[in-house]
C-alpha cells in the first residue's frame, strides 16, 4: 500500500442550490495520495484523465475511462494515481447521506465501479450544467434520473419504470404554471403530486415533448417579452420573471429569440404620450 505523499493540485469546489447535492468537487491531482479516510456522504465520481488506484474497505479498486465510481458513506478508502500515471482529473458529487438507502452500502462496496457509458455521459452533462449554474429544475431532474440508474445497478434487479401518466403531466404543468416566477423544485412537486421525480420527468417529456425545466424557461421568456413590450427595463424584468441574474436571463432570452433583452426592448416603437 502506497504511503501518503504530497503533490500538486488544482481544486474547484462549491455547494450548488440543488436538493440532494452536498458538494461538487473538481480536481486535477499530480503526484498526490489521499490518506485513508471516510465521508459522511455518498460520493459519485468520474475520471476525465489518468487513472486512480484506491482501496475501499481494504479491497483494491480502480477508476478510469468510462467507469462511474460509487463510494458509500462511512466506509474507509484512500486514493492515489494508478501505477504508470502521475496524476488524474476527476469530477465528483457528494450526495446527501440519505440520497441512497443505507441498505445499499454493502452493494456499493461490492460494486464500487460501474461500467455504463450512458450513465457516465449523464453525470458529465450534469457537471457541465452545474458549472454553468444551470436552473435548479434541470439539475434536479438529471440528478434524479442518475440516482435511479445507479440504484438499478446496485440492486442488480432493476424494476421497469412505471409508464408515463398524461394526467400527471398536466397536473405538473399546472403546478409549474402557478410558480413560474419562483425557484420551485421538482422535489416539492413530487411531494405535492405523490410521485417520484423521475416519474414526473418521464411523464412530462412524453406528454409535452420537453423537460419541465425547458417548459418553465419558455414560460418565463414569454412573460419577459410581455413586460418589456409594456416598457419595463430588462434589468428589472430578469428578476421579476424568476431568473437569478441578468446574464442568466440574457443567455436564455437570446437562445429563444435570437436577440438580447436590450435589443428587444429597443425594437418596438414608442407610443406618443
Amino acid at each position: 500500500m502506497d504511503t501518503e505523499r504530497p503533490g500538486r493540485c488544482h481544486i474547484e469546489a462549491w455547494a450548488p442550490r440543488v436538493a440532494g447535492i452536498h458538494e461538487v468537487f473538481h480536481a486535477h491531482l499530480v503526484d498526490y495520495a489521499y490518506p485513508a479516510h471516510c465521508h459522511e456522504n455518498w460520493a459519485v465520481l468520474i475520471v476525465d484523465d489518468g487513472a486512480i488506484r484506491y482501496d475501499l474497505d481494504r479491497r483494491p479498486c480502480g477508476a478510469a475511462g468510462q467507469t462511474v465510481t460509487i463510494l458509500p458513506p462511512g466506509v474507509v478508502h484512500d486514493g492515489r494515481p494508478a501505477p504508470g500515471a502521475r496524476g488524474f482529473r476527476k469530477r465528483e458529487l457528494y450526495l446527501d447521506a440519505a440520497f441512497f438507502p443505507a441498505g445499499l452500502t454493502g452493494a456499493a462496496v461490492d460494486h464500487t465501479s460501474i461500467t455504463d457509458p450512458p450513465l457516465r455521459a449523464a453525470l458529465s452533462g450534469l457537471h457541465d450544467g452545474l458549472r454553468q449554474r444551470t436552473e435548479m429544475l434541470d439539475a434536479e431532474a438529471g440528478l434524479a434520473l442518475i440516482g435511479e440508474r445507479i440504484t438499478g445497478h446496485l440492486t442488480r434487479a432493476p424494476r421497469p419504470a412505471p409508464g408515463p401518466e398524461p394526467g400527471l403531466a398536466r397536473r405538473l404543468r399546472e403546478f409549474l404554471d402557478d410558480r413560474v416566477t419562483t425557484q420551485v423544485s421538482l422535489g416539492q412537486a413530487a411531494a405535492a403530486l405523490e410521485r417520484s421525480v423521475p416519474h414526473l420527468v418521464r411523464s412530462f417529456r412524453r406528454e409535452f415533448g420537453l423537460s419541465p425545466h425547458a417548459y418553465v424557461i419558455g414560460r418565463r421568456i414569454d412573460l419577459a417579452r410581455r413586460l418589456m413590450l409594456r416598457g419595463d427595463a430588462p434589468a428589472d424584468v430578469a428578476t421579476a420573471v424568476g431568473f437569478y441574474d441578468q446574464a442568466h436571463f440574457s443567455r436564455h432570452f437570446k437562445r429563444h429569440t435570437a436577440t438580447t433583452p436590450a435589443s428587444y426592448a429597443r425594437s418596438h416603437p414608442r407610443r406618443a404620450l
